[in-house]
Formats: C-alpha cells, sequence, structure tokens
C-alpha cells in the first residue's frame, strides 16, 4: 500500500474551522453496523496504529493533529464508535464492551492480524478492554488522558453518573437538558467558552445519537480495569495530562501504577490539549507510539 500524500487529503473549510482531513468512508462491520472510518497509509510495511477518541466526539475531531506526523511511519486507522458522530447506530444499551469488539471487527475487516492500539479518554477505557478481550489484535497499547476507575464520590464521576441516568427511559427528559449535562462535561475539560468554538467542532459533537452519549456517560462512570489491568502483557505507554481538569492526574497516575512496566510522558495540557496544544501533546503522544513499538518489536 503505498503512502498517503498530504495533497491526497480532503481540504479544510476556514470558514467552519475543519483541517484537512484524510478521507472518510462509511464501511459495513457484518453483524454489528455501520461506522466511519479514516485510514491514512503509511510507508510500504508500516505498523498500523487504530486510533480511538474520546467521549461525544469524532475519530476525526480527536486525532486530526496526529494524522500527518503518524502517517510517516504507521498505517492510521480512526473510527467512530457507536452512538458518536457516523458512529454504529444500535437499539440495543451503549456498552465499552461492544465498542471495544466493534474495533476488533473492523481490524478483522481491514485485514489486520495486530495494530497498536491508541485510546484517549473514553478511548482509553476501550483500548484496555480492547487488549483485554482481544490479545491477538493487540500489539500495543498508549493510553492517554484516561483511567482505570473513577471513584464515587468525586464531583466528575458524579456528574457522569447523573448523565447516565438521564439516558433512562423513565426520565423523558427533554433534548435542550440532555445537551445540559453533555455540555457541563465541556465546562470540566476545557477553558474554551461555548461560543468560541469552531463550527466543525460543533457539527462533529451534534452528529451524535444523544441518548447514546448519555448512557456512554454511565458506562464511564462504572469502568473499573483495576482488578486485570496488570495482566495486559503488551508493550504500554501512558501519556498524563497535568493541567486536565476533566480527568485529574491523580486518576491518571492511579492507572500508570497499575502498569509497573509502562513508559510515562507528562505534558502540560488540559484534557482538551491533543486539538487546543498540539506543540505540548504530539511530541509527547509521537515519543511513546515510537516507544511502544520498538518494544513490540525488540
Amino acid at each position: 500500500m503505498e503512502a498517503t500524500p498530504l495533497s491526497a487529503f480532503e481540504p479544510g473549510d476556514r470558514s467552519i474551522g475543519r483541517p484537512p482531513l484524510p478521507p472518510g468512508q462509511a464501511l459495513e462491520l457484518p453483524g454489528r453496523g455501520t461506522t466511519y472510518v479514516h485510514h491514512v497509509a503509511g510507508p510500504a510495511d508500516a505498523p498500523t496504529i487504530i486510533l480511538l477518541h474520546g467521549w461525544t466526539v469524532t475519530g476525526a475531531l480527536n486525532w486530526f493533529r496526529t494524522f500527518e506526523p503518524l502517517s510517516k511511519k504507521f498505517n492510521v486507522v480512526t473510527l467512530d464508535h457507536r452512538g458518536h458522530g457516523r458512529g454504529i447506530r444500535s437499539q440495543e444499551r451503549f456498552r465499552l464492551e461492544d465498542v471495544a469488539d466493534d474495533v476488533a471487527a473492523l481490524a478483522e475487516l481491514l485485514g489486520l492480524d495486530s495494530a497498536i492500539v491508541a485510546g484517549y479518554s473514553m478511548g482509553g477505557t476501550v483500548a484496555q478492554l480492547a487488549a483485554r478481550r482481544h490479545p491477538d489484535l493487540v500489539s500495543g497499547l498508549v493510553l492517554s488522558a484516561t483511567w482505570s476507575r473513577m471513584p464515587p464520590n468525586r464531583r466528575d464521576t458524579r456528574l457522569l453518573r447523573m448523565a447516565g441516568r438521564a439516558a433512562s427511559p423513565t426520565k423523558l427528559l427533554s433534548e435542550q437538558r440532555q445537551l445540559e449535562f453533555i455540555e457541563r462535561g465541556y465546562a470540566l475539560s476545557s477553558s474554551t467558552p461555548a461560543e468560541d468554538r469552531p463550527q466543525w467542532f460543533v457539527d462533529e459533537v451534534a452528529a451524535a445519537h444523544v441518548p447514546s452519549i448519555l448512557e456512554a456517560a454511565g458506562e464511564m462512570a462504572r469502568f473499573d480495569s483495576r482488578p486485570w489491568l496488570a495482566t495486559l502483557d503488551v508493550p504500554t505507554g501512558v501519556l498524563i495530562t497535568t493541567r486536565d481538569t476533566m480527568i485529574s492526574p491523580d486518576l491518571q497516575h492511579e492507572l500508570a501504577s497499575h502498569l509497573p512496566h509502562a513508559q510515562i510522558r507528562h505534558v502540560p495540557t488540559n484534557h482538551d490539549g491533543c486539538v487546543t496544544n498540539p506543540d505540548a501533546f504530539v511530541p509527547g503522544f509521537m515519543e511513546l507510539v515510537e516507544a511502544v513499538t520498538r518494544s513490540d518489536r525488540a
């Protein structure tokens, strides 16, 4: 497969703040539904990295800063998770385990025998589950701005649990009230006022299925990988966002403590630093990806 030149990226649109992006396509995952995938071909015989995005956003929105630098050494794949963006729509309740299985189904469809899997925030929980449920696929992990569990008495945990309960049919909350729960999450994770967000950001988020997003919040609050995290026998890197007001650094350090051989990088950004502070985030992330890849090949 030939490398994807930057000239093949879809042109950006400054009027709505959309950057140049690799072409995307809808793909049917057999027996699961239709998701949306961006794929960037790297050099011949390059390893593959699968990028898993965070809560409420999309693969393109979470990772657009990394497509070009990663493609110099890797084949790059990202998808919209179910209920997010143009991801799978399902009548079933949102479960993180199903999202991890979607990742494995996509890898099988693309003919991938193994891949580095990188997860950001909620995507980090999915990456952990993918490594546990599909160990033959995941050759390495890079976990950014994510956690192994959320203590029940914290404000962020309570917010996520409230959002999860808001998805219950018995609550009958208005769409406006549901969106308010999501907006409170953004307020915790970024100092950027709502009115300053680019229209492209707004459009990517608005494409989601709101009840699924709220169900995902409840799943995030319940997630706890501590009983099995240390059993994941793959090279792992942990990127800690040290100014994070959504997933606090102490939770990220707790995750790392259960991975005694993980390589760690600290970057001075808030939770949205993968987008708003690429000069800090991208170099640290790239270092971990390359370190995990070297360890996998050793």
